[in-house]
């Protein structure tokens, strides 16, 4: 699976070489680059997954009421939102790979250095760190793809997709039982998830090294001009589904397993219902993407997650223990909304530079619109010691994300608005 710049023509003649094939170095780069993409994605989540299972130590510990608890919910999107308008920038300057490697270093070490935290404050300020190193990754990441793998980006979202869904689950599998087998302290279970921050550094530095990208030209490189595209209903509908969509995701990431455990369902299996909230989007966020790539028009799936988001909040608001592997399966479906942005992402702009611009606007005034969302709920948990509000503001949540959806998934790309506003203007 080698880069796309090893292969594809020269840009001013447009021809492929005849018979050239890859050579084996290439070949083996185009590998590693792969892998080190997978093993990014895996660090995109465990940050936070990794957390709810131990939240309530984490609370007692660190001296943390309910209302804080919401606040370090939605830390996340407000770290993604301010560095993720930043990546661009940073990209520009050293090149998308020398940031993605960056922000690997900045998952390592935020992540083992919050473990020794002696108060919240000092807590949030290193998980914000962490999440500066997500943030950048979650913006260029999908443009790394498109530039090095152009004729692979069905596969390689996928690919992306699922990794990034294989270390959600697994971090919030394992926290559990991984603290208990530490000694039961909260601190070496968070803090052990660095390793998996230091392997996918390890994995990146090579490819840095091969890449040898410079600033300018590789943050450029091909870009069309700046798009108007405050002024485009469809990227507008694109940052409110995507927003949306990541208020739910955070919240249940952030309080699920909280919601479980306040019906009766111990540690242990709470994280495990958290597991499969998460595990369950492995395979859809693989099939997924491809599925709806090969549709002009995605307004059927934004339905039918939405549907599966609303009878999962219903059963977790009256019947949580009844039939809890279910609302697990049924949230972590309508959670797969995020694996199908990012694929309407990809099609909503013709060109590489459109799917950046796209992606920087869709994630990052997204995550902004998803800010207030965990907060709330923490604030209604908190005064009313009951989840029904909470789960009925999620599910009411929904309604305006499918009507975002159905905005967005029609078929049509920003650069023909981008056109047609031209047009208006100069009339």
């Amino acid at each position: 699976m080698p880069p796309a710049a090893d292969t594809t023509a020269s840009p001013r003649t447009g021809a492929r070489p005849q018979t050239e094939r890859p050579s084996a170095p290439a070949k083996y780069l185009g590998v590693l680059f792969a892998v080190a993409i997978a093993a990014a994605a895996v660090n995109l989540r465990p940050v936070v997954t990794s957390l709810g299972p131990l939240l309530d130590p984490v609370r007692a510990d660190l001296g943390m009421s309910s209302t804080l608890a919401g606040l370090l919910a939605a830390v996340p999107a407000l770290c993604f939102a301010l560095f993720g308008f930043l990546a661009p920038a940073a990209a520009r300057r050293i090149g998308p790979i020398a940031v993605i490697t960056a922000g690997m270093g900045a998952i390592t070490a935020g992540v083992l250095a919050r473990s020794f935290a002696g108060g919240t404050a000092v807590f949030l300020l290193l998980t914000a760190l962490a999440l500066a190193g997500v943030a950048v990754s979650n913006v260029l990441l999908p443009v790394v793809i498109k530039r090095y793998f152009p004729e692979k980006v069905g596969p390689m979202i996928g690919l992306y997709s699922m990794a990034l869904s294989a270390g959600t689950a697994l971090a919030a599998l394992v926290s559990v039982p991984l603290t208990s087998a530490l000694g039961g302290d909260w601190r070496y279970g968070l803090g052990a998830w660095a390793g998996l921050g230091a392997l996918a550094l390890v994995l990146w530095l090579p490819v840095l090294i091969a890449k040898r990208e410079r600033g300018e030209r590789a943050g450029s490189a091909g870009a069309p001009a700046k798009l108007p595209i405050t002024r485009s209903r469809t990227a507008w509908a694109m940052a409110g589904y995507f927003g949306l969509q990541a208020t739910g995701a955070y919240v249940v990431m952030g309080f699920l397993s909280k919601i479980f455990q306040d019906s009766g369902i111990d540690k242990g299996t709470s994280g495990a219902l958290l597991a499969v909230t998460m595990v369950i989007g492995v395979p859809v966020s693989f099939v997924l993407p491809n599925l709806a790539a090969r549709r002009g028009d995605q307004r059927l799936f934004v339905v039918v997650l939405a549907s599966f988001g609303i009878a999962g909040y219903a059963g977790l608001a009256f019947a949580p223990a009844g039939a809890p592997w279910v609302w697990a399966v049924l949230v972590g479906l309508s959670n797969c909304a995020f694996p199908l942005v990012l694929t309407m992402i990809g099609l909503r702009a013709r060109t590489a530079g459109g799917v950046a611009q796209l992606s920087v606007f869709a994630q990052g005034v997204g995550y902004l619109i998803s800010i207030p969302g965990p907060i709330l709920v923490g604030w209604i948990y908190q005064a009313t010691g009951r989840w029904y509000g909470p789960l009925g503001f999620l599910a009411l949540l929904l309604v305006p994300q499918m009507l975002f959806g159905l905005r967005a998934a029609r078929a049509r790309h920003i650069e023909d608005e981008a056109v047609h506003h031209a047009e208006r203007v100069r009339a």
